[in-house]
């Protein structure tokens, strides 16, 4: 018996019908929540709560495979910077394709300002309060904390990163220096790409210059080792500048789709492949993240290394946040209603596993509150330690792990709803109804609904 077409016929030419496919639901998603970058942030939230847990019991810190994958876990602070790259970028991307102006800069850095400062006050305060010893009463010790310009004392009183119980707030000083520059960056990108006659013309520019940031990223890395080596120079956002292009490059990718001349460009196939092979890229993400976790990557926790090690290190970082991110960030807006039941085979044989993972109600609670959890994690776990009478580099992981992730995701809570959603609320009363772009280089007015990434956890 002869095949036949399981397709309608079209009652004109008495064929089969062709299926028409809404072009939205091929191309990036660049408006509404974005929830599958959402989940990578609620995922981030918790590989940094391992390694800090982790470090603090010595596991993370012992010779072999597990020692080393636990440390590797350090992997979340780049997919944090790269989030920041998508969302934060992407208005002045799509102004620099679009010739159009950009956005109010005195209200985008307000609304950063509430967004990273009112929550990070209250538990900073919290840890001066306990642990500042001697410079409990110190006006300059007070200040660099509640700037976040204490990375940037090139001779501390403290041991590590930061002070005892902010030590993670280091990456929080790079992201804060990230938000104050970005408007420069849109500036001389818009600049350079303007010269672009079509917005094909202007992505490549775009990226071009994505990519200079990446190589000034690792040029970053010589004058923290040469002519000797500056641990300090390891919490500023030079070396880091590489993990958010890399997020830049993906924000423009995702608005260039919807702009390139033809039906299917290389923007759009690159776009389409990328995002539908999720399995694909996590596994060249994994053997990022295997590399890290080898000496070849460096040291464990802060470790001085050496000028080489740390640009393969860099390299990591920025391809482990790459192939995490770039899935989720290139994916078309998922199909009205729950997402696809992972306990469903169809769901991992169509490639549909990472979006009902990334919107799993589990991840999306520890998304919503990443930010508490990443500020008040060492406030717990030193508290934690001191109650059950624990030495530094002494304990079980998991022992200290469960309730560790239990009390802090509670504290995160809590700040969500007492400190975060009403700064926010306030901060939208304030600026009232000023809105609209103004200025040059940027991307537009912010489109209701899209999310403000927080700070990495």
């Amino acid at each position: 018996m002869a095949p036949t077409s399981t397709a309608p016929e079209d009652p004109a030419s008495g064929g089969p019908r062709t299926a028409t496919v809404d072009p939205a639901r091929l191309l990036p998603q660049v408006k509404g929540r974005h929830h599958s970058l959402d989940g990578v942030r609620g995922l981030a939230c918790v590989m940094v709560l391992v390694v800090h847990v982790s470090t603090e019991t010595g596991d993370a810190l012992a010779p072999g495979i597990v020692g080393g994958l636990l440390s590797a876990a350090a992997l979340a602070v780049p997919l944090f910077f790269c989030l920041s790259g998508v969302l934060l970028y992407r208005p002045w991307a799509r102004a620099t394709l679009d010739l159009t102006p950009g956005p109010r800069i005195p209200s985008y850095l307000w609304r950063r300002v509430m967004r990273v400062f009112p929550a990070y006050w209250v538990v900073a305060a919290v840890a001066l309060l306990l642990w500042a010893g001697e410079y409990r009463d110190s006006a300059r010790h007070w200040f660099e904390v509640m700037t976040l310009t204490f990375p940037l004392n090139t001779d501390p009183h403290w041991a590590g990163p930061g002070p005892y119980g902010l030590g993670q707030m280091w990456s929080l000083s790079v992201e804060v220096a990230f938000y104050l520059t970005l408007p420069l960056f849109a500036l001389i990108l818009h600049l350079w790409a303007r010269g672009g006659r079509t917005p094909d013309a202007r992505g490549r520019r775009l990226i071009g210059g994505m990519v200079v940031l990446i190589v000034l990223s690792f040029a970053a890395l010589i004058p923290q080792y040469l002519p000797e080596y500056r641990e300090y120079m390891h919490s500023w956002l030079p070396r880091c500048m590489g993990m958010f292009a890399v997020g830049m490059a993906l924000a423009t990718l995702s608005e260039l789709a919807w702009r390139e001349r033809g039906p299917d460009g290389p923007v759009r196939r690159l776009c389409r492949t990328l995002a539908s092979s999720p399995g694909l890229c996590w596994a060249v993400a994994a053997a990022f993240y295997a590399l890290e976790a080898t000496p070849a990557a460096g040291g464990r926790f802060f470790e001085p290394g050496n000028l080489w090690i740390s640009f393969v290190e860099n390299a990591t970082s920025i391809g482990f946040a790459f192939f995490m991110v770039a899935p989720a960030a290139l994916a078309p807006p998922p199909a009205d209603g729950p997402p696809p039941s992972l306990r469903a085979l169809s769901t991992w044989r169509d490639g549909a596993w990472l979006d009902g993972l990334m919107r799993h109600r589990v991840v999306m609670f520890f998304a919503r509150i990443s930010y508490g959890m990443f500020l008040w994690q060492f406030v717990v776990l030193y508290l934690w330690r001191d109650f059950t009478g624990q030495e530094i580099f002494t304990g079980s992981f998991w022992l200290d792990f469960v309730p560790v992730l239990a009390l802090s995701a509670l504290l995160g809570t809590l700040t969500f709803h007492l400190v975060e959603e009403p700064s926010r609320k306030w901060s939208r009363r304030v600026l009232g109804g000023r809105k609209g772009p103004t200025g040059r280089g940027g991307g537009g007015r912010r489109r209701r609904g899209t999310p403000s990434t927080p700070p990495p956890a």
